[in-house]
């Protein structure tokens, strides 16, 4: 196993480079492109940004994605560099811990819709794609227990009654023109089994079971292709999961859907040279962070009501370019604008811009003149290793506005829980139990700023 973490640490590898590169471009061009963090820049790249590989030194580096490769017989951890320690290297808690980190803060996300189902990891799994897949399989075998989804599908069908409506121009040309007068072509509402639903968990099922490695996995798997034996085996895409929508009877399958979403729109699996099968599964993360963010407040910040971003705020007259910050905020009645940047700061003073990118503040200025108000907001993630800054103040004088000065407040928002990665810390337990201390001092810290 090779744990990266993103523009940090490099790693040797047994694997061929050039096999790997040639499977990391495969994964980039048929990424799904319809998802959420899928970014429309990002098609005039070619070559793929999930890792460097360093011909020279025979190593390879992370880039900006979070998940897991599995490649012949090696696993690849990428992992977010907030938790990356120098001097320290990773074992099989801090993994975990760093999984359940991104759990959490996924749960929290809008746009990924990951599912909200609350439960302990059982054993120890150090790989986040067998996280994943353990909370997928054992939701759905659960809920397969005890509630089968079925739904009322249209059915063309020849019968020797009419049901439904008689397809007249059908029964002319096929059944009568042929002698075949006692079959009518009838169309009606069926309450079925082997709906399109089924259909996309049987095939989110099969994928996951070849590609998982867990036997405890593979066996709540396999129970869940058990059930679903009689459905049809058929292919399933992202968007088509997606579009299925559910009456209120069936409220709990909403948490399997959003996992075969995930599974779907984040996963790359096909065979490699026709011999084996690999598996990718790839996060980036700066998305993530920010739509935590959001998530966050609309969910556990009463005080402060999100906004969706606008997009039709242009910067210029002509409309050529788009203005859009990641929060928009509304707290005692005045709008704030925030933006997230998932880039790490610290606290030496020797350098006085504690590694905040100058290009950013550009952009917070931008945001200011163009919205006219005079506060801004740039929040940071805190880290495993490096001091915390509580907070920075930045006056900028807009001489174009008589000497108007905009303020931009840099904060560092608490989003590790240190706890878990001391030594004999207890991971098996629920979310609500593992991250009840951190969520109060977000929430204590968001509230801060913004009140």
């Amino acid at each position: 196993m090779i744990n990266l973490f993103e523009y940090q640490n490099k790693a040797s590898t047994s694997s061929s480079l050039d096999d790997l590169e040639l499977f990391l471009d495969d994964i980039w061009k048929n990424r799904e492109r319809s998802g959420f963090y899928y970014q429309e820049q990002e098609d005039r790249v070619e070559v793929q940004q999930f890792i460097q590989v360093l011909h020279k030194t025979r190593e390879i580096k992370s880039n900006k994605y979070v998940g897991v490769i599995h490649f012949h017989e090696q696993r690849i951890n990428l992992l977010p560099k907030i938790f990356y320690r120098k001097e320290i290297e990773s074992d099989e808690q801090s993994i975990e811990a760093i999984h359940t980190h991104i759990l959490w803060w996924l749960r929290y996300c809008r746009k990924l819709k990951f599912p909200n189902y609350q439960t302990t990891l059982g054993g120890r799994k150090n790989d986040f794609f067998e996280v994943l897949i353990f909370l997928f399989a054992k939701y759905t075998r659960s809920l397969l227990a005890s509630s089968i989804y079925q739904q009322y599908e249209e059915v063309c069908k020849e019968l020797p009654y009419i049901k439904g409506r008689l397809n007249c121009s059908a029964y002319l040309n096929e059944n009568i023109s042929r002698g075949r007068w006692h079959k009518l072509n009838c169309t009606y509402d069926a309450f079925v089994f082997d709906n399109r639903f089924n259909q996309i968990i049987k095939y989110v099922t099969t994928l996951l079971f070849n590609a998982s490695r867990n036997m405890e996995n593979k066996k709540f798997l396999r129970e869940i292709l058990f059930i679903l034996d009689d459905v049809s085996d058929r292919r399933a895409t992202a968007e088509e999961c997606q579009n299925i929508q559910f009456n209120p009877m069936f409220d709990d399958f909403v948490t399997v859907r959003d996992y075969c979403y995930l599974f779907l729109n984040n996963c790359i699996s096909f065979d490699f040279k026709n011999d084996l099968r690999l598996f990718a599964f790839l996060l980036p993360m700066e998305y993530v962070f920010e739509d935590f963010i959001f998530g966050f407040i609309d969910k556990e910040i009463e005080s402060i009501s999100t906004k969706a971003q606008n997009q039709s705020v242009k910067l210029d007259k002509e409309g050529i370019f788009t203005i859009k910050p990641d929060l928009l905020l509304r707290s005692r009645n005045r709008l704030i604008i925030a933006d997230t940047k998932y880039k790490i700061i610290y606290s030496e003073e020797v350098d006085p811009k504690r590694g905040i990118s100058q290009s950013d503040i550009y952009q917070m200025v931008a945001y200011a003149i163009r919205y006219d108000v005079e506060n801004i907001v740039l929040m940071y993630p805190d880290t495993i290793s490096a001091g915390s800054l509580q907070s920075k103040r930045l006056i900028i004088e807009d001489a174009m506005a008589d000497g108007k000065e905009i303020t931009v407040w840099i904060h560092q928002v608490p989003v590790i829980n240190r706890g878990l990665f001391q030594d004999g810390a207890v991971l098996d337990r629920p979310y609500s139990e593992l991250f009840v201390n951190l969520k109060e001092q977000l929430s204590e810290r968001i509230s801060a700023i913004f009140n």
